[in-house]
């Protein structure tokens, strides 16, 4: 896995932008098709988990905003491991869009193969990015401990 080997050396580039344009590229699935399209099949009523992963969603996009470093890395693993219990399983959300969607489901599955990549912007480690990071972790129910140096 991308992030594991990046645990190990945050300074290889090259797996830090695959990860960073592969995860922002499924948010981007998740927040714009997936999850609208589940409120739709559920009568116009957001599925139960979803604000949950908008808000996850929102502090891993937020630690993408700086440089990679141990400890950001360290917080993404975190959020990763609670977030894709939630998605993944017999009682997660892919189950619960695979029942609200049928049919649809393989529409959707080649929608996120064919989608682009989200245009990145370069790492920023202006002091703001740290502070708006540990609010999005802090509204997504993680510590800001997670990045506290």
């Amino acid at each position: 896995m991308l992030l594991e080997r990046l645990s190990n050396d945050v300074s290889n580039i090259a797996a830090y932008m695959e990860f960073r344009t592969g995860i922002l590229k499924h948010i981007r699935f998740e927040e714009t098709v997936l999850l609208p399209t589940a409120r739709q099949a559920n009568s116009g009523q957001a599925i139960e988990l979803a604000a949950k992963l908008r808000l996850d969603h929102g502090a891993i996009a937020s630690l993408l905003v700086p440089s990679p470093t141990p400890t950001i890395i360290r917080a993404i693993q975190t959020i990763l491991v609670t977030h894709n219990a939630l998605e993944e399983g017999p009682d997660g959300v892919y189950a619960e869009c695979d029942t609200l969607l049928g049919e649809d489901t393989e529409r959707l599955i080649q929608e996120f193969e064919t989608m682009r990549p989200v245009p990145l912007a370069k790492n920023t480690d202006i002091p703001l990015a740290m502070e708006a990071a540990g609010r999005a972790l802090e509204r997504a129910g993680f510590s800001r401990s997670l990045i506290d140096p």
